[in-house]
C-alpha cells in the first residue's frame, strides 16, 4: 500500500498568482509557511519551513481571490516533484509542490478587512462582534482502531 498525503495549516507568504492553462483550466501558485516550535536545553527553538502549493480549478479561482498574503489556510493534497532543463545553463532543476485537492480559508490577516467579492449590495466590513472564519478542527480524539488500513 502507497500513501501520498500532505496536510498544511500556515500563512501565505505571498499573494496568489492565478493563470490559465492553454486548455481552459484555472491554476492558483501560492507559497505557505509553517512554525515548528520545540525547547532544547530550556531554550525555546523554532524553524520555518516554506511550502510551494498548487490549486487547479475552480477552487484555484477562489482561491486567488480570498486568499492575500498573510491569509491562514488548510491546504490538503499530495506532494509532487517536477524536474526541468534550466534554458540558461542546462542544468536540471528540481521544485517539490503539494497539488492540492482542498483549501480551506483560516482567519484573515490584521487591516484586510471584509476580503468578499464586489458586488451590487455591498457587504460591510465586519466588526468586533462579528464571529472570524476559522478552521474546523474535530473536537474528539482520533481513535486508531477507527482507521480502515
Amino acid at each position: 500500500m502507497y500513501l501520498n498525503k500532505a496536510t498544511l495549516i500556515g500563512n501565505l507568504t505571498r499573494d496568489p498568482e492565478l493563470k490559465t492553462l492553454p486548455s481552459g483550466i484555472k491554476v492558483t501558485n501560492f507559497s505557505l509557511a509553517t512554525n515548528r516550535v520545540w525547547t532544547k536545553d530550556g531554550q525555546r527553538q523554532e524553524a520555518v519551513d516554506y511550502h510551494n502549493v498548487v490549486v487547479f480549478g475552480r477552487q484555484a479561482e477562489t482561491s486567488a481571490q480570498y486568499l492575500k498574503k498573510g491569509s491562514q489556510a488548510m491546504v490538503e493534497g499530495r506532494m509532487q516533484t517536477r524536474s526541468w532543463d534550466d534554458a540558461g545553463t542546462g542544468k536540471k532543476m528540481y521544485r517539490t509542490e503539494v497539488i492540492a485537492d482542498s483549501v480551506q480559508f483560516g482567519n484573515r490577516p490584521q487591516g484586510v478587512g471584509n476580503m468578499s467579492p464586489q458586488s451590487e449590495n455591498p457587504v460591510s466590513a465586519p466588526t468586533d462582534d462579528t464571529p472570524i472564519d476559522s478552521i474546523d478542527y474535530p473536537e474528539e480524539d482520533i481513535n486508531p482502531e477507527d482507521i480502515p488500513f
